[in-house]
């Protein structure tokens, strides 16, 4: 026990500048002592629900940012919110993992088959409409998480969309349904230069 445990447990009973002359101690160093050594921090035990958040955070495969995790601490019982949970996560050094967001290739360029020639390239621009129409696919994210393809043939002289088509899946028939669509709305004269992307 130091002298200034001492004199702290002694105080009730004896004047402080009594003990600090006994002790040989001056009152400013006791009352020094008292503001920065008395107040030694205890250890806290984690609160119940910062154990909740980390066996959470664990059973979810560390996947689970604040939102969803408060989500889940909400419904055990435990009012806490975002912040506070970000605060015991970096404390923690805890990160949620992102998993990278898929995007679904339309194309694929390495296939090594013989590529169509740009029929565009050497003709002049469109002088009206029904004498090109260029086509191109891409997908759609849904609500659900889902994919959808669309594929659109366009009047290169009137930029409208002559004929589309949009399926679950990107085979030939999403291809095919589009432009059998385009004829028959658009009813092309003969000659018409159809690219498609």
């Amino acid at each position: 026990m130091s002298r200034y445990q001492f004199i702290d447990q002694q105080r009730a009973s004896y004047p402080v500048r009594l003990l600090c002359q006994v002790l040989g101690v001056t009152p400013s160093r006791y009352y020094a002592w008292g503001v920065r050594g008395a107040k030694v921090p205890k250890l806290v035990a984690p609160a119940a629900w910062e154990l909740a958040l980390v066996q959470t955070f664990t059973y979810y495969k560390q996947r689970y940012s604040t939102r969803r995790l408060r989500a889940e601490l909400q419904a055990q019982g435990y009012p806490v919110g975002r912040q506070r949970l970000r605060t015991a996560l970096r404390r923690r050094a805890l990160r949620a993992v992102q998993p990278r967001a898929y995007t679904p290739r339309t194309t694929d360029s390495t296939h090594g088959l013989r590529c169509a020639p740009n029929r565009l390239l050497d003709q002049l621009a469109p002088t009206r409409f029904n004498q090109v129409w260029v086509s191109d696919s891409t997908y759609l994210p849904l609500a659900s998480g889902q994919w959808a393809y669309l594929c659109a043939f366009q009047d290169a002289y009137t930029r409208q969309v002559v004929g589309w088509q949009v399926l679950a899946t990107m085979h030939e028939e999403l291809v095919t349904s589009a432009l059998r669509r385009a004829l028959l709305a658009s009813q092309p004269v003969p000659g018409l230069l159809e690219v498609v992307g």
